[in-house]
């Protein structure tokens, strides 16, 4: 038995329930709630007749050849997606071609609900796919991964009413030569009154300012207002999770680092955790001196994951991270601040990168906005 394939099943069944609204999922949902009938045989959802229109919207050539793919200028924007609704998107793939060494940084995603002005989503495309530090390496998650090589794959599902848009930016000095993309999506009669709108949102910190005590009983952190912040929003809905990159500007261990997460309440976090590599739901240092190696390990799990690590607890080094909360979702009914310290109580100073991923049933938000393109580069910033 595998108990975390069965908590991805459940909530991901309840999910499909509640973006189709199906009667058999229902059904089955309920008898998983209460038993099923007494002689009564339940087949999995798939086998189950469906009532939506699968469909998809990719970069082939519209001239029969073999040139399936959408070349982008510097400066130039492409729209990859445009669609009425109701309907849910369920899978974006994409991969480029080209010379730029950090076009992960540079192309930038946005997606539009409901025929908006102001993008739910608005993110690197690196970072949105948790290559937070412009570098491509393979992993496997529940919903992003990178398939060899340079495969970019999403899978979550992001319903809308009226209509969706992506568009794709090419922000940098150097021309994409080659932009591919396949976007699957289901039409649908319509959506139940609960599905709620997709949102990414990218924030850095290049770097964090480093809090300064007198002694180390002094370092306390209560109220977490110079936490970095991942998620700001207000409305409703429920936290899905994080990407994060961070590149070390000084030596050590760069965790230590708590979560606190406000829910309807700006005054006191009601989720306090326990360290970064806690939260990342790793432990002792990925392995690294704090577990009296030099030696931290890689991994990268269905829910949490450090996929990518190099020179751990050094000046320069580099982690990617990411967090998934669809074992339980962190619900929110007027406003959610996700944040976390960097260092214990805020002391150090690294250069943090990184993506929150949220539902809530606005269609939009103010985002913040997008730092500069040379801003979003890698570096180590040395005080």
């Amino acid at each position: 038995m595998n108990p975390p394939r069965l908590l991805r099943r459940d909530f991901i069944g309840a999910m499909g329930a509640c973006l189709m609204g199906g009667a058999s999922a229902r059904a089955q949902t309920l008898a998983t709630k209460q038993g099923p009938p007494k002689g009564t045989y339940l087949l999995p959802e798939y086998a189950c007749a469906q009532s939506y229109r699968s469909l998809k919207q990719s970069s082939y050539d519209r001239t029969g050849g073999n040139k399936d793919y959408r070349a982008i200028k510097a400066g130039e924007t492409i729209e990859v997606f445009n669609s009425p609704g109701p309907g849910v998107i369920t899978h974006i793939w994409f991969t480029m071609a080209t010379l730029a060494p950090y076009h992960l940084k540079e192309i930038v995603l946005r997606i539009f609900w409901d025929g908006n002005t102001k993008p739910s989503v608005e993110t690197p495309v690196g970072d949105f796919f948790g290559l937070n530090l412009g570098q491509y390496y393979v992993y496997q998650s529940a919903f992003l991964n990178c398939s060899s090589i340079k495969a970019l794959n999403c899978y979550f599902a992001m319903p809308f009413q009226k209509s969706a848009r992506i568009t794709i930016s090419n922000e940098g000095g150097k021309p994409v030569d080659a932009f591919y993309y396949n976007i699957d999506y289901q039409m649908v009669s319509s959506l139940p009154e609960r599905s709620l709108y997709f949102h990414a949102q990218y924030r850095q910190a290049t770097p964090n300012h480093a809090a300064q005590f007198a002694s180390e009983g002094d370092k306390l952190n209560l109220d977490g207002k110079n936490n970095y912040v991942f998620i700001d929003t207000k409305g409703s809905g429920h936290l899905m999770g994080v990407t994060l990159g961070v590149v070390q500007n000084g030596e050590s261990w760069m965790g230590e680092g708590d979560e606190m997460i406000f829910v309807d309440n700006d005054a006191q976090p009601l989720i306090t955790g326990t360290g970064s590599e806690d939260y990342f739901c790793g432990a002792w240092d990925f392995g690294g001196t704090l577990a009296g190696t030099d030696l931290a390990t890689p991994f990268a799990h269905m829910y949490n994951g450090a996929p990518s690590i190099s020179s751990p607890e050094r000046i320069g080094g580099r982690y990617c991270l990411y967090r998934w909360h669809a074992d339980n979702p962190v619900t929110f009914r007027t406003a959610l601040r996700h944040t976390i310290e960097h260092g214990h109580a805020n002391d150090r100073g690294d250069c943090f990168y990184s993506v929150g991923f949220w539902y809530q049933s606005e269609p939009f938000t103010d985002l913040p906005a997008l730092p500069d393109v040379k801003e979003r580069i890698p570096t180590i910033k040395l005080s």
